[in-house]
């Protein structure tokens, strides 16, 4: 039986690599996102994840396509970063509203599909820095931390109606994001990584893969880290 599979954000970075891997693995895959162009063999329905509404009308009309969503990957996120003392409240509660409430509107509605599958496998995009912290990310890390408690929360509540909840916690990633950091930045980074790399978005890909498929059913409550050994699993 082909799978649905949804992954947020997946026009770009990591989640276009998660939403290919899907794709190659032979799954149906489907993307909320908010503009750009898609990968190859993904339909998409924009949307903005806080806004809980077009959420899960999103949800209805890749349902209405797809049949309904099997695994969901919670991908999309965004960062507005800045030192504590100059962080506004507004620089605070959206990034908030999108990497922590927002996955929560969008695992809300695929679990209610979840449940009446007796299927579920939902994986979280989380940070290293969700678990170590980082300066100027204070905003950023708190929203990244809050997924694993969401994730182990699910786990208990619908753990036994075949449904799994975990988190992926990536370390520094080479996107166009990281692209534009300078080179003695980059140099930096790789220092301080045992690995002396940053990750491909293809090796988060696999995480996720691995995480969404069935032989994963019985990891739950999980904090996968793909880092290069950076966060230790702390």
């Amino acid at each position: 039986m082909t799978r649905h599979v949804v992954v947020t954000g997946a026009s770009r970075g990591i989640g276009r690599a998660i939403a290919e891997a899907f794709v190659a693995a032979g799954d149906t895959v489907s993307t909320i996102y908010r503009g750009g162009d898609l990968p190859d063999g993904v339909t998409g329905a924009i949307a903005d994840v806080t806004d809980s509404d077009a959420v899960n009308a999103a949800f209805d009309e890749l349902e209405a396509q797809h049949g309904r969503v099997r695994v969901l990957v919670a991908n999309a996120g965004v960062t507005r970063d800045g030192l504590l003392m100059r962080m506004s409240d507004d620089d605070f509660t959206s990034v908030i509203d999108v990497n922590l409430t927002g996955t929560f509107r969008c695992v809300r509605r695929a679990v209610q599909s979840m449940m009446r599958e007796k299927y579920g496998r939902i994986v979280l995009i989380g940070s290293v820095v969700g678990l170590m912290g980082n300066p100027g990310q204070v905003n950023y890390s708190s929203s990244k931390s809050a997924l694993v408690g969401m994730a182990r929360s699910i786990t208990r509540e619908v753990g036994s109606r075949g449904i799994t909840a975990n988190v992926i916690a990536p370390g520094f990633i080479t996107t166009a994001m990281t692209d534009a950091l300078a080179d003695d930045v980059i140099k930096r980074y790789e220092d301080s990584i045992p690995a002396k790399r940053f990750g491909g978005t293809d090796e988060v890909a696999a995480a996720a893969v691995y995480l969404g498929s069935d032989a994963a059913g019985y990891v739950s409550g999980a904090v996968l880290p793909v880092d290069g050994g950076l966060g230790m699993g702390h």
